[in-house]
């Protein structure tokens, strides 16, 4: 029997393909992962928002620094007076000596909004050796930044802030780029805080803002409402 015989093998030619070009499926997915990521980042800011302002960081501090609000003719707005009981209070409870009120004037007002705020606590029994009236600074940014400095002239090194509750965790965080340690005590009175409507209105500008600072480092003017 004859021994097989050997076949000679041919390789097969490489084919060389180009590739091809994402597809509209690709891009779809790239732009609904990048939906879902942004709305991720404003989900999770606004539960931040959201938590912080449940909060009372009530704590013994150097000053109470009241955030400012509209003012008319040297008497606050209800928002900014219900931020000032609030800073008597935590006088009263012993946990500062001292109460910063702070905000600047608009053209035209006769009082900046940290003379209107020391007046009004003045006039309710507040030793005038006890209040410090800060008025510079058209927003929170601003008027922190101020802060911050006096903070550093005085010898002040904690601070807790007061504000209304959603407005807590940016006014927080720019103190603390600000190096000066703070935490926050919010009012849980006034117009700002009545109606879940309301409510729900502040955490969705207070998310945004929040945003808006963490991107650029600056601040959003909310004429009117104390939460520039």
């Amino acid at each position: 029997m004859s021994a097989p015989t050997e076949r000679a093998t041919v390789p097969l030619p490489v084919v060389h393909r180009e590739p091809e070009p994402p597809g509209p499926n690709w891009i779809a997915r790239v732009l609904v992962g990048s939906v879902l990521v942004v709305a991720m980042v404003v989900g999770a800011t606004a539960f931040r928002v959201w938590q912080v302002a449940r909060l009372d960081d009530r704590r013994p501090v150097d000053v109470v620094v009241v955030l400012g609000a509209a003012q008319y003719d040297g008497s606050p707005s209800p928002i900014f007076a219900a931020r000032l009981r609030h800073a008597q209070q935590l006088y009263k409870d012993g946990l500062t000596s001292r109460i910063a009120t702070v905000g600047g004037r608009k053209a035209g007002d006769g009082y900046t909004e940290a003379s209107a705020g020391r007046r009004y606590l003045a006039n309710r029994g507040v030793p005038t050796s006890v209040l410090v009236a800060i008025g510079e600074g058209s927003d929170t940014l601003e008027s922190l930044r101020a802060v911050a400095g006096v903070a550093g002239r005085s010898g002040w090194h904690s601070a807790l802030l007061v504000s209304d509750p959603w407005h807590s965790l940016r006014a927080r965080t720019m103190a603390r780029d600000y190096d000066l340690p703070s935490w926050t005590s919010p009012t849980r009175s006034g117009p700002v805080v009545q109606t879940r409507q309301t409510q729900a209105r502040y955490i969705v500008r207070e998310t945004g803002a929040l945003l808006f600072y963490r991107l650029t480092h600056a601040s959003v003017e909310t004429e009117g409402s104390g939460l520039g």
